[in-house]
């Protein structure tokens, strides 16, 4: 099943082309690349502190805010790879990794983001408070709880008290999507793939 939704992901994000943007963008920002850079180590924090962890940070939602859905996915295959790598998880338990911290909570953001741009004002406040920061809560938290839905938990760990974990962790990770995505909007909008002055700022004339 694993292996079903990454090939299915990376075909959808291969057939939108989205390095198209980077080439007119002149590369991407630097930032991107820094948060890209910094998630192998996330995912794989448990290998190198030599300890359990309910959940490993995920990044995905602050990847999708800075580079689009699209891209996001494709990162995430060398991410997957270097994690494997680098910190000894195994190829399964990689693309377990690749799914849930990545691919699921990155879609998740995608729907997230799309329903508050169908159904809630253009405005830049919702923009921070609802992609930025409550978008990245309930992506990562749903990701998280999928995954116990289908995975199970492991051995020794109550149901509720993981439930209760990865929803505390995905808080935590909101917390930082949230400031980050507002430092980008008032000091750094161009840095933001799903962020536009002229979508968020202007003043859309009334019906």
């Amino acid at each position: 099943m694993n292996a079903f939704v990454v090939i299915a992901a990376a075909g959808i994000a291969l057939w939108l082309r989205p390095w198209r943007g980077l080439a007119a963008a002149g590369g991407p920002p630097w930032p991107w690349l820094a948060a890209w850079a910094v998630m192998p180590l996330l995912w794989g924090l448990d290998g190198h502190a030599a300890g359990p962890l309910v959940q490993p940070m995920s990044g995905a939602a602050m990847l999708v805010l800075l580079a689009g859905w699209p891209l996001t996915i494709l990162a995430l295959l060398p991410v997957a790879a270097i994690t494997v790598l680098a910190g000894g998880t195994g190829w399964i338990e990689g693309l377990h990794r690749l799914v849930w911290l990545g691919v699921a909570p990155a879609t998740f953001m995608l729907a997230i983001g799309g329903a508050l741009r169908r159904w809630l004002p253009h405005n830049v406040f919702v923009y921070i408070l609802g992609r930025g920061f409550l978008g990245s809560f309930v992506s990562c938290a749903l990701a998280g709880w999928a995954a116990v839905a289908v995975h199970g938990s492991p051995i020794g760990t109550g149901i509720n008290d993981l439930l209760l974990a990865r929803l505390l962790n995905a808080f935590g990770e909101a917390f930082l999507t949230g400031m980050l995505a507002a430092i980008l909007v008032a000091f750094r909008p161009q840095w933001l793939a799903t962020y536009t002055d002229r979508l968020y700022l202007t003043e859309r004339p009334r019906d």
